[in-house]
């Protein structure tokens, strides 16, 4: 059986806007139906397949819940890291709980922001690689190069290796990413693939290649798991936070595969593409007899080959070409294509500036429900909120804030100072500074309320928790 490693960390800041740190781009509907993590779970349909288990970070723990939950993949199967180490100790804990909990698996270790558009030649790259694992390799897939990519690590190919009617080649080296007459001798050699990052093997092997090349990534992630706190209601396994801290940042890359004996590399020619920029993201989705890549409420006159995604408003774009213009609710990105790795130096400013805009989207996620923050000013905020069915504020009270609730649909169950009682369309509730106070929502549909707060002081440090349904306090 196979048990799917998902990698979900990073902060995904070459598509900002849409993408920022507590909403990186593999929780987004970039390409497909889905979000990207979501779509990396279904591609795996067709495999013989354990549900999937999901590396994350801390902050992402109920983006990441959620999103499983919508897809029925969710059974205490997310790891949580207090702070990113790279993928060479993330893959190491999915390893030690693999071990166990069950066994010896076969770890297929993939990234959860990657496009592949052809399922089925995944699904046999991957059944190509099974009986390559099972011999104590350690398979990569190298993606059959399309052009001259810089912006990829490449992996040389070695001798020919072939068991039954599945060919293989060793790997002859890993090299870093090439300049441009490099990457066009690469092309033409034939013997060069673009490194995925997606590997597949036996967790104890792994294991023990990582005892052999990088003893100290083992013992810190070892030590880690082995304290590690599972909280059953929210699906997540929580590993020691100081033990982890001591652990070395490094690549898998370079703690293992880049030193064991028995790497080999299988080809994989799938449509696949990491989503690493707007031009990348253009590339990939549907365009019209113009060359445009158009996404929510746009117009276009005399413009090509161009990515306009919108989130609310009309955008109209007329007269131009080779741009990509995104517009969120607190945001605007116009750029040329050629110099969307640019992106990065508005990301910058914003946290030399220490601007909000990098990390949080005007609209932020929750673990009841979503929060919008239509207006914000020094003494007041007006929040639109959405409580999914079940979901519940912590028990808080503020020092500096009161707070207005105008209930737009639904029904809200308001907990104030210990009296209860339900509120329904256009009623309306104060919550006085100090007060203990709690919602949630009892119904079956979404409970929609403004929030209005009002005070000398609006941080969310005020919020002083006293009981919380997500462990939060």
């Amino acid at each position: 059986m196979i048990l799917p490693v998902i990698m979900a960390g990073g902060t995904g800041s070459r598509l900002w806007p849409m993408s920022r740190e507590l909403y990186p781009k593999q929780f987004l509907r970039l390409y497909g139906e889905n979000s990207m993590l979501q779509e990396t779970v279904t591609r795996l349909e067709g495999l013989e397949t354990s549900a999937p288990l999901v590396i994350c970070n801390e902050e992402h723990r109920f983006l990441v819940a959620e999103q499983l939950r919508e897809i029925n993949q969710l059974s205490n199967n997310i790891i949580l890291e207090p702070v990113g180490r790279n993928t060479a100790p993330a893959i190491t804990l999915a390893a030690l709980s693999a071990v166990k909990h069950g066994g010896d698996p076969l770890l297929l270790v993939l990234a959860a922001d990657h496009v592949i558009e052809n399922q089925v030649a995944f699904h046999q790259a991957v059944e190509n690689a099974i009986s390559y694992a099972d011999q104590g390799k350690l398979v990569t897939f190298g993606i059959v190069a399309t052009g001259p990519e810089t912006g990829y690590g490449y992996i040389q190919r070695g001798s020919e290796l072939r068991l039954g009617t599945d060919s293989a080649f060793k790997v002859q080296r890993f090299v870093e990413k090439p300049n441009l007459p490099t990457a066009l001798q690469y092309l033409e050699s034939g013997e060069y693939y673009w490194n995925s990052g997606m590997f597949l093997f036996r967790a104890q092997r792994f294991l023990d290649e990582m005892a052999q090349f990088r003893p100290d990534i083992l013992a810190s992630c070892k030590q880690s798991f082995d304290k590690a706190e599972l909280d059953a209601q929210q699906d997540f396994i929580r590993v020691d936070k100081t033990s982890f801290l001591a652990c070395p940042d490094e690549s898998v890359d370079y703690a293992v595969m880049e030193k064991t004996t028995d790497a080999v590399v299988i080809p994989l020619d799938a449509g696949w593409n990491d989503v690493g920029s707007w031009s990348a993201l253009w590339e990939v989705n549907d365009k019209n007899t113009h060359g445009n890549a158009l996404n929510g409420d746009v117009f276009t006159h005399n413009t090509s080959n161009c990515y306009i995604h919108t989130e609310q408003k009309l955008v109209a774009a007329i007269g131009v070409e080779n741009l990509v213009i995104i517009d969120t609710k607190d945001a605007v990105l116009v750029i040329d294509k050629s110099q969307v790795q640019d992106v990065k130096k508005v990301v910058e400013f914003l946290k030399t500036n220490d601007r909000s805009e990098h990390r949080i989207h005007r609209e932020s996620y929750r673990p009841w429900g979503r929060n919008d923050k239509v207006v914000s000013s020094p003494r007041y905020h007006v929040n639109r909120l959405t409580v999914k069915p079940g979901g519940v504020f912590s028990q808080q009270m503020h020092h500096h804030r009161a707070e207005h609730w105008v209930i737009l649909s639904g029904t809200a169950k308001v907990t104030l100072d210990g009296n209860t009682y339900l509120l329904t369309e256009n009623q309306s509730t104060f919550i006085p500074i100090g007060a203990q106070h709690m919602l949630e929502n009892p119904g079956k549909i979404p409970l929609e309320l403004l929030e209005i707060q009002s005070g000398s002081y609006l941080g969310d440090d005020d919020i002083i928790r006293t009981k919380d349904h997500y462990g939060r306090c």
